[in-house]
This record gives C-alpha cells, sequence and structure tokens, in this order.
C-alpha cells in the first residue's frame, strides 16, 4: 500500500513506521516524546502502536474511557 503524503498521520494506526518522517512528527506528538524516546520503545518492544504506548506510560486501549 502506498502512504498517501496528503494525510499526515499513519496510515496503520495500529503500527509505527519509524521510517517515515511524517508518521514519526505524528508519534512523538501523540505520546509527547522525542524522536530519540520514540526509537529507543521501538527498538525496546517492536513495532506495535498499543505495546509502545504502554512502554511509554499511556494507558492501554481498553482502559481508556
Amino acid at each position: 500500500m502506498t502512504d498517501d503524503l496528503k494525510n499526515a498521520g499513519p496510515q496503520d494506526r495500529s503500527r509505527v513506521n519509524i521510517n517515515e518522517a511524517h508518521e514519526v512528527a505524528y508519534w512523538t506528538a501523540k505520546w509527547g516524546v522525542t524522536e530519540a524516546e520514540l526509537r529507543s520503545a521501538v527498538a525496546d518492544v517492536g513495532v506495535s502502536a498499543e505495546k509502545i504506548g504502554i512502554h511509554l506510560g499511556a494507558p492501554p486501549a481498553e482502559a481508556r474511557p
């Protein structure tokens, strides 16, 4: 699937792609972290947005209102 560059968010919001600048910008803003912190989280837990969010201190999706 080709990325739609007019869409500033990720194409698949369940996965984090740190190789796309617009996705790095989206996820760092969403979680309030630096690019280095995001890359470190991906290295630690993989590309699952849910796992990365939990690793960074965000509550799991099922716990959110």
